[in-house]
C-alpha cells in the first residue's frame, strides 16, 4: 500500500460549470423558471460598471434585484435539473482516477449559486467537491439574507489555493478548465507557476490566454490535452483509451486560428509609415 502511494502521481483538476460541464447559464435558465426578463441586459450593465467581479452578476442580482429576491433553495434546486450537462462527465471523473499512476482529484470551482451545481450533478459529483457561490438563507422565511462566498475572479484562486493547500499538490500539477471571463484570474495565476489551463470555449479574452484550447459537446474531450500534456500521450495512445471505453475520436482537428481586422484608414487621418 505504502509503495502504491509514492508511486501514484497526485494531480488537481478544477473546473468551471456554466458552459464548461453544462451548455447552458444558470442566470438564464433561472430567470426562464422565474418568468424574469432582461437577465443579459442586467448583466452587461453590471459588467460595464465593474460593480462586482465578473461571473458574480447573478449571486448580486439574487441579493439585490426585485425580480430575484424571491428566489429559495428549491428554485435553485430545480434550476439544476433543468439544466443540460455535456456528456460522460462520470466517465471522466472515473478515468481520471488512475491514468498510468497519476490520480486526478477532480473538483469543480463555479460562481453558479452551489444548490444549482449540487442538484445538476447530483449522483455524479460528492457535494464536497463542489465550490459554488455559497448563500446564507433566512431560517423563517427562506429568502437569501447574504451571501458567504462568491469564486469568481480572483475568488476561484482563492478557493483553487486553499484546494491545493488541503491536498498537498504543487501548481506544477494543477489543471483548471475553463470557458469564460471569470476564469482569466485563475488562468493567468497557474500560467505563471507552471499550471495547465484548458479553455473550451473561443472566448476572445481567454483562448488567447489558456495554454490550450479543446471545442466539444462531450466533457471526455478535455482527456486530450490533458494526457498530451501531463503523460506526454501520444494520438495513437489516445484514440486506444477512448476506443477501450466504446468511443470513437471521430474528429481531431488540430488548428490554430489568428483572428485579424484591418481596417481602410480614414481621409482624415492618413496612414503613416
Amino acid at each position: 500500500m505504502q509503495e502504491q502511494t509514492k508511486s501514484t502521481r497526485h494531480y488537481l483538476l478544477a473546473s468551471d460549470f456554466d458552459q464548461t460541464l453544462s451548455f447552458h447559464d444558470s442566470g438564464l435558465v433561472l430567470s426562464e423558471l422565474l418568468g424574469a426578463s432582461g437577465f443579459e441586459q442586467k448583466v452587461a450593465g453590471l459588467s460595464r460598471m465593474h460593480f462586482v467581479q465578473q461571473g458574480a452578476e447573478l449571486a448580486y442580482l439574487l441579493l439585490h434585484d426585485p425580480e430575484y429576491r424571491r428566489v429559495r433553495k428549491e428554485h435553485l434546486r430545480e434550476v439544476g435539473k433543468r439544466i443540460r450537462l455535456k456528456q460522460n462527465i462520470h466517465l471522466l471523473s472515473r478515468l481520471l482516477d488512475d491514468i498510468e499512476g497519476r490520480h486526478f482529484s477532480f473538483y469543480v470551482i463555479s460562481a453558479a449559486p452551489e444548490e444549482v451545481i449540487q442538484s445538476a450533478l447530483e449522483g455524479i459529483f460528492p457535494a464536497d467537491h463542489i465550490f459554488g457561490t455559497r448563500f446564507q438563507f433566512d431560517p423563517s422565511s427562506g429568502e437569501i439574507q447574504s451571501i458567504i462566498r462568491v469564486p469568481a475572479g480572483y475568488g476561484k484562486v482563492a478557493v483553487l489555493e486553499e484546494l491545493r493547500t488541503k491536498l498537498q499538490v504543487g501548481h506544477d500539477r494543477v489543471v483548471y478548465v475553463g470557458d469564460g471571463s471569470s476564469d482569466l484570474h485563475v488562468m493567468l495565476h497557474l500560467n505563471r507557476l507552471n499550471g495547465l489551463t484548458i479553455a473550451v470555449s473561443e472566448n476572445k479574452y481567454l483562448t488567447p490566454i489558456a495554454k490550450r484550447t479543446i471545442l466539444s459537446d462531450n466533457a471526455l474531450s478535455v482527456l486530450v490535452p490533458i494526457l498530451e500534456e501531463t503523460a506526454a500521450w501520444d494520438s495513437t495512445k489516445i484514440r486506444a483509451l477512448f476506443e477501450m471505453q466504446g468511443l470513437v475520436l471521430q474528429e481531431w482537428d488540430k488548428v490554430r486560428t489568428d483572428c485579424v481586422t484591418i481596417c481602410e484608414p480614414s481621409a482624415a487621418a492618413p496612414a503613416s509609415l
